[in-house]
């Protein structure tokens, strides 16, 4: 990819490490922009520059990566004065690696090909860690031509990188990935919770279900590391961000006119924690909100 200018755009709780792993792994300088300096700040000795806007990013730029919390900022982004698609010229590429509409995605997709330039989706999937190592799983919407010209910079921030088929398949994949993990989770916390309520120990409990078939990536990590401890920290995938991605999910269920119950059971519980006051904390902090109502009835 010499030669080849980079560009990066939003530098949150998953963007910053991302652009730090694009940056110091590809040995190129990148122009960011990001509505906050202290990442910037932060990310200065990697090679990563202030471009000072969108449209300095663009401009700057021959692939620009977009990491923002979803659709609505997404479409500002893109679609505001001065955003993506105002600057956005011939031979351009644009990567989303955050997690949004698949018919926004669509739409982008489209408009970038009107003004000829190129656009993909690139869903990230698992943690913060992940991101700081570089070892996330990325699930991708495009051409195949596309695929192949981005996939040694994604590689940069993912040890998993897989292309799912054409525009919104990346999309689709990681949507359906948070909704299978989130009802994962309501299930592994109904259990934890009947467990305790019958005088079982749930950290064993979690234990031994790791030892059997009930075991799984939610199992070790959503259950024993954040819901056995009580660890739901802010500074990582929130209730809300969860929330939205569910939404998405359903959204999806509903287009497709299928079925979607175990969707809208994990809305609810969802829900709950966020209007318990626990929107901004990790999302498995869903299981506080079961335990407190297990606690009143």
């Amino acid at each position: 990819m010499g030669g080849t200018r980079l560009g990066f755009i939003g530098l949150g709780t998953m963007g910053e490490p991302m652009c730090r792993n694009l940056a110091t792994k590809t040995g190129t300088a990148v122009s960011a922009s990001d509505l906050a300096k202290e990442p910037l700040a932060r990310l200065a000795d990697a090679g990563v520059t202030d471009a000072g806007s969108i449209a300095g990013v663009l401009v700057a730029s021959d692939i620009v990566f977009l990491s923002l919390p979803g659709g609505r900022e997404l479409d500002i982004v893109c679609n505001g004065k001065g955003g993506v698609l105002e600057n956005a010229r011939a031979g351009q590429t644009i990567v989303d690696l955050g997690t949004s509409p698949v018919p926004l995605t669509r739409a982008l997709a489209q408009a970038c090909q009107a003004k000829g330039a190129h656009y993909a989706d690139a869903p990230v999937a698992r943690t913060r860690q992940a991101a700081i190592d570089g070892t996330l799983s990325i699930m991708v919407g495009g051409s195949d031509a596309l695929f192949a010209r981005i996939e040694p910079l994604l590689r940069t921030m993912a040890s998993e990188v897989s292309h799912c088929g054409g525009t919104g398949a990346g999309q689709i994949a990681k949507i359906m990935n948070n909704m299978v993990i989130a009802q994962t989770v309501v299930a592994l916390s109904e259990a934890l919770e009947i467990a305790r309520a019958n005088g079982a120990d749930g950290a064993r409990l979690f234990e031994v279900l790791t030892k059997g078939s009930a075991d799984s990536f939610a199992l070790r990590n959503h259950g024993l590391k954040a819901m056995i401890p009580g660890a739901f920290p802010e500074r990582a995938f929130s209730a809300a961000y969860m929330l939205k991605d569910v939404g998405y999910a359903l959204d999806l269920a509903r287009e497709g006119g299928t079925t979607d119950e175990g969707a809208r059971v994990a809305r609810a519980w969802l829900e709950r924690a966020i209007s318990d006051g626990d929107g901004d904390a990790y999302w498995p902090v869903l299981n506080k909100a079961m335990a407190r109502r297990r606690r009143k009835s």
